[in-house]
């Protein structure tokens, strides 16, 4: 098994993504091509001793920055490390692409190198977040801000395969995100979808709000890219900002410093459960490839966890399942 790195992507590029693939080569039964530029990725090899038949460098002179417009691989840098890294996937024995550069980046070049699954028009970045029960799959969280109906009863479609065949969820339940429980709630573009998914879609919950998105209540939540990416990221800020205030308020008594340092074990339960590094990644699912994007804040925990997430993408074969569930799908024609 072969992945693609891309050694150039994310805030703490080249250092955190290849101290993150030597882990993971120690870790895991598989290969790594480093995309990206080469004299930067020796320096930072030569700071680690692993086997040397499992890593190799393809050069990449240019890098796509995170403030760059998304189209910039496919129109101005097509020898990123991005765009050649992609291409690489048209190769044989080149399984996945793993980057945690610039996301419009990678879902632009994904889409117009790899193309489409058969029967899926746009993609979505899926991504799972802990719950109360155990995790729930959110999609869409940035790919396409703008969609159509049909576009989200892909995205719900291709949620539930991947929930049932990596995340190992036998029947999983799709709830649509929207300001209400009642069917009609929501502008017309959202009961039209909800209304699409309750002709095409299995296990169809209805809506869920947004107080309900940790509670487990579904296993899969689908939603257009910009509500998605907004979820997250008021989470993550919600999440850093309540780690801050615990901390100020405990370190104002003595008596909750004892207490904190008892619970220390559970708190630090809690944060892993928080932690994006745990869950390493976010596939891109509709491409024709398997593509996983990772935060651009990576360290190499999140870079090696982002690897064993696309090890199992391709331990399943995820690509057939979709396109099996997607184009077969009697209820979509």
């Amino acid at each position: 098994m072969k992945i693609v790195v891309d050694a150039m992507g994310g805030d703490h590029a080249p250092q955190a993504v290849v101290a993150g693939v030597v882990e993971a080569i120690k870790e895991f039964d598989v290969r790594i091509v480093l995309v990206g530029i080469q004299e930067k990725i020796e320096v930072e090899l030569k700071k680690f001793t692993y086997p040397g038949d499992r890593i190799e460098i393809v050069h990449a002179p240019e890098v796509v920055g995170m403030d760059e417009p998304a189209i910039v691989p496919i129109r101005k840098k097509r020898d990123s490390s991005i765009a050649v890294g992609i291409n690489l996937l048209k190769e044989a024995d080149c399984g996945a692409f793993v980057s945690a550069g610039n996301t419009g980046a990678v879902v632009a070049a994904s889409s117009f190198i790899l193309g489409m699954l058969q029967g899926v028009e746009r993609p979505a970045i899926g991504l799972v977040i802990p719950t109360l029960k155990k995790f729930s799959f959110l999609i869409d969280v940035g790919a396409n801000p703008d969609p159509k109906p049909e576009h989200l009863c892909h995205s719900a479609l291709m949620a539930r395969v991947y929930t049932q065949k990596v995340l190992g969820v036998e029947d999983p339940t799709i709830g649509l995100l929207n300001i209400g429980e009642e069917a009609t709630k929501g502008g017309g573009f959202v009961k039209d979808i909800h209304k699409l998914m309750e002709e095409r879609v299995t296990h169809f919950i209805g809506n869920i709000e947004a107080n309900e998105v940790f509670t487990g209540r579904a296993d899969c939540i689908i939603c257009d890219g910009f509500v998605g990416n907004v979820v997250i990221k008021v989470s993550e800020g919600l999440m850093e900002s309540a780690a801050t205030l615990l901390r100020r308020e405990i370190n104002k008594s003595p008596l909750a410093i004892v207490g904190a340092m008892a619970m220390k074990s559970r708190l630090n339960h809690i944060k892993k459960l928080a932690d994006y590094a745990e869950y390493g990644g976010a596939p891109l699912l509709g491409v024709n490839g398997v593509v996983m994007i990772s935060h651009g804040r990576s360290n190499p925990r999140a870079i090696k966890n982002a690897i064993r997430a696309t090890i199992r993408e391709l331990e399943h074969n995820i690509l057939t399942a979709m396109i099996k569930e997607v184009s077969g799908n009697h209820r979509l024609h």
